[in-house]
């Protein structure tokens, strides 16, 4: 709001400038031109009557100074005077077509925000002792859904989840993330192991690929990150085809980067060879939080160039934050870990970014009270 006042005072600005300019130089020559833009930069500025009203004043102060100057005739009086008045109706009806815009961009804006809440729900906050949150960016503030996915569910062989990224942008990846989405819902619940979710997983994609045909059944796929959590959360285990290791915050603030024991390929490449993908096990004790995302963090540079690196920042960022006696809980995790993204690649996210953080609940766990920064367009 303080930004908005003070750009209101850009015609103002012009008017006082264009004033200096007259009487700084000879009476030939004018400074109608400034003037005549203060209407104009008023258009996205104010309101009508606000335009109307630096145009007028526009009108009135090139009286003035034409009859300072004696050279108020038809040339230089009457005609600039005309040219002021149709230049403040143009800059009224550039505002009313800017506001016509702005309201199609936000009704477009709202049919976004509740399509990507239809696609990409936002996870359960809790499941047993498992404390969930989850934060969407996105790269285009216009655009609030994209390719990244993730998704959590309770399952009969324990809480099992996805991260994952689909090849491409637009609509074709939304259609894969929801394609993803419905995929992983209903093998979560009938496999038995995570191998047989990784299969099923496969099969429906390529399923999917050959229905769209082009283009995404040559080249569609899926970067992703399976996990299934033990019954007694002692346990997490993971599956990644060729996604971002995930990394484990222990109840210090210590990082670990939980990398595949062997790589292996995106999901949706089945048909170009047969690759296995172990299943890697890892201790999950209290107090911990698993922290999932998508390429769009590990992959931001800064002005050098050089990657993110959360298992580095995460870390300093915790350690940075006002101690206040309590446990971060996944929520502000997440929103700490945008803002250092964001102060690395110097402001503008440079790729959609999603993110999933779990916490494992520890005996006397309190969340610490701050102040919390959610970016734009995210959904949890």
């Amino acid at each position: 709001m303080p930004q908005l006042l003070r750009t209101q005072w850009i015609p103002v600005g012009l008017i006082v400038l264009a004033v200096v300019v007259d009487l700084a130089t000879p009476h030939d020559v004018t400074s109608a031109p400034l003037l005549m833009a203060a209407p104009v930069a008023a258009a996205p500025l104010c309101g009508v009557r606000g335009i109307i009203g630096v145009g007028l004043t526009a009108m009135v102060v090139h009286a003035f100074l034409a009859r300072l100057d004696g050279t108020f005739g038809w040339r230089a009086g009457v005609a600039n005077q005309l040219t002021l008045a149709a230049v403040t109706a143009l800059a009224v009806l550039i505002h009313r077509t800017l506001r016509r815009q702005d309201a199609r961009a936000r009704r477009a804006q709202h049919v976004a925000a509740v399509a990507q809440r239809a696609v990409l729900p936002r996870p359960p906050s809790r499941l047993g002792d498992l404390h969930i949150d989850a934060r969407y960016v996105p790269a285009e503030s216009e655009a609030l859904i994209g390719g990244d996915l993730y998704v959590v569910q309770n399952t009969p062989y324990g809480i099992r989840m996805m991260v994952g990224d689909v090849r491409g942008k637009g609509l074709g990846a939304v259609s894969a993330v929801s394609a993803d989405l419905g995929a992983f819902r209903y093998a979560a619940d009938e496999a038995e192991d995570l191998p047989q979710l990784v299969t099923r997983l496969e099969r429906a994609l390529l399923r999917e690929g050959g229905r769209r045909g082009g283009q995404q059944q040559e080249e569609g796929f899926t970067t992703a990150l399976i996990a299934e959590f033990s019954t007694d959360l002692e346990t997490v285990r993971l599956v990644n085809r060729g996604h971002p290791p995930p990394v484990l915050l222990d109840g210090q603030g210590r990082a670990t980067l939980l990398e595949a024991s062997e790589e292996a390929p995106p999901l949706g490449m089945s048909d170009l060879g047969a690759w296995s993908a172990p299943v890697d096990s890892f201790s999950f004790p209290a107090g911990s939080t698993l922290l999932c995302y998508t390429d769009g963090v590990t992959e931001s540079r800064d002005a050098t160039g050089g990657f993110y690196d959360p298992v580095a920042r995460l870390p300093h960022v915790l350690g940075r934050r006002p101690h206040s006696g309590g446990r971060l809980v996944p929520g502000q995790i997440l929103d700490l870990l945008i803002q250092d993204v964001r102060r690395h690649a110097g402001g503008r996210p440079q790729d959609d970014q999603a993110m999933l953080a779990l916490h494992r609940a520890d005996v006397g766990d309190e969340p610490v009270p701050t102040e919390r920064t959610a970016p734009a367009a995210s959904p949890g």
